[in-house]
């Protein structure tokens, strides 16, 4: 079984998100169920059929988190490392095909988002920045093309 790494923050929204599907999420499918069975003949009942698939969906993404959650440890801020970039650490880099600096945090899978500079350590770019030093060069395959990247500044 894979081990999980989450920030505090990260852990609080899956399980929230969690919450929210277990009580409200499957209050919503178990309404929509019902009102499709009250249409009459389920052979032949599509909206009874959509609803059932929903709900389908529904416990599958809520086993997932369920799953994630279960196998997670927390990690805080304070015990990151700095020599090095690890999970949650902050990673300012300049990408030298743009003579850009990008500034990323190194989260889980489950944390990425893009828009905030959160990107997952399962990425090309995260794989590739895990584990460096400040100085160091690497160079990245991604879909576009080839990265040449220098490490600026690692930070918690």
């Amino acid at each position: 079984m894979k081990k999980n790494y989450l920030s505090k923050e990260g852990y609080e929204k899956l399980d929230k998100e969690l919450r929210d599907l277990k009580t409200r999420g499957r209050k919503e499918i178990a309404q929509e169920i019902a009102e499709a069975r009250a249409k009459g003949d389920l052979s032949e009942n599509a909206e009874y059929d959509a609803a059932k698939e929903a709900q389908g969906h529904l416990e599958t993404k809520i086993a997932k988190l369920e799953n994630t959650l279960a196998t997670s440890t927390i990690i805080e801020k304070d015990d990151i490392d700095t020599s090095k970039a690890y999970l949650l650490s902050t990673v300012t880099i300049l990408n030298k095909n743009t003579d850009k600096e990008m500034k990323y945090t190194l989260v889980s899978k489950d944390e990425a988002d893009f828009k905030q500079g959160k990107i997952s350590v399962d990425s090309p770019i995260g794989q590739a920045i895990l584990g460096t030093e400040v100085g160091e060069e690497i160079t990245v395959d991604v879909p576009v093309g080839t990265l040449e990247l220098e490490i600026l500044n690692i930070e918690r």
